[in-house]
């Protein structure tokens, strides 16, 4: 229903792994999971009839995979897992690779950013440990070589600080009030001083911890756990965020979208979605339509958006205190337990 969080190393790489769910009733968390991810790796099941299932008729891979790339993920590992339910066979996994091959690159994923990898979780084949006896037809990496292949990404350390927060928590009679989330920029210490918003309570910064080892400091693109003191934690939910007090986020009641649109757009009521953050609001006007490739305008004021193009809103949000939302985050919104665009505060 949740992210499962869990944290490996290699030789050379720590993975912090957000294991979103599956289904289509718990989109909302898979959402909060990809917002803070480097980069995806698609679990698809080779089995007899279930990739069908999950890839045709409005299964959730579809969707999963728009949305990774809306939220701004560019690079796919596509682990064509249970190979071993169909004995291992090449033409299964090549009739696997070519539909998803297709669909991603229509998605807008890059060729060069896209691996595939055949292997069974149950079997332990090809995910560590290469299996040549088993599929003899693959010469390639296994799984953990392929995520160890995927190139760090930069930083904004020097920017000012920026947590979205995950969880909140009493983390025991010593922590009385602790947070979980991302580091999304800058960076924080022990006895630093956050501002929550949108609630506007300050915070002193007790103990931290990355992946359950305490640490004096933390920085952009590390998973943390804070002890705070100074605040109630009636005063702390997810999808808040957590700034510098000399650079906070202003919150937003009404901004600019620019969006893709998955589902056709009108002036109509919508669920705003970043990360935890969740908000009611409503699409207020179209402003215009936008040619994919070059970005120019097509029309002004445009009655509907299609689905599959490219353009600009204004929304509204519900909230009178407003959402802790600014230029570049990333914004899904979605109606009716469907998706209907996602894009980027302008």
């Amino acid at each position: 229903m949740d992210i499962a969080t869990n944290h490996f190393s290699t030789a050379s790489t720590n993975f912090t792994i957000l294991d979103a769910p599956g289904h289509r009733d718990f989109v909302p968390n898979m959402i909060a999971g990809v917002s803070q991810a480097d980069f995806a790796v698609l679990v698809v099941d080779a089995s007899t009839g279930a990739f069908e299932s999950g890839f045709q008729n409005n299964g959730q891979t579809r969707e999963h995979t728009l949305l990774a790339r809306a939220i701004g993920v560019s690079r796919i590992i596509v682990a064509v897992n249970k190979l071993d339910a169909v004995s291992w066979n090449h033409d299964r996994y090549i009739e696997i690779t070519q539909q998803m091959g297709h669909f991603l690159t229509n998605a807008g994923f890059s060729p060069n950013s896209t691996n595939f990898v055949p292997c069974s979780g149950l079997a332990g084949a090809n995910i560590v440990q290469e299996a040549r006896d088993k599929m003899p037809w693959y010469n390639g990496p296994t799984l953990v070589q392929t995520l160890e292949s995927s190139k760090p990404q930069s930083r904004a350390i020097n920017s000012p600080l920026r947590i979205t927060i995950n969880d909140v928590f009493r983390g025991g009679i010593q922590n009385p009030v602790s947070i979980s989330g991302r580091i999304e920029a800058g960076s924080l210490q022990i006895a630093d001083t956050l501002l929550t918003l949108p609630s506007k309570e300050s915070a002193t910064v007790k103990g931290i911890e990355i992946n359950e080892q305490s640490s004096e400091w933390a920085v952009a693109g590390h998973n943390v756990t804070l002890h705070l003191s100074g605040i109630d934690i009636v005063h702390l939910k997810p999808g808040d965020v957590m700034c510098s007090p000399d650079s906070p986020i202003v919150p937003l009641t009404c901004f600019n979208l620019k969006i893709l649109s998955l589902e056709t757009i009108t002036p109509m009521l919508v669920g705003i979605h970043r990360g935890r953050l969740h908000a009611s609001g409503r699409v207020i006007s179209l402003l215009e339509s936008l040619d994919k490739a070059t970005g120019k305008t097509l029309k002004k004021k445009p009655r509907h958006i299609a689905p599959g193009m490219v353009a600009r809103i204004k929304v509204e949000v519900s909230l009178c205190a407003g959402i802790p939302v600014e230029k570049g985050n990333k914004i899904v919104l979605r109606l009716g337990g469907k998706t209907v665009a996602a894009g980027i505060v302008e």
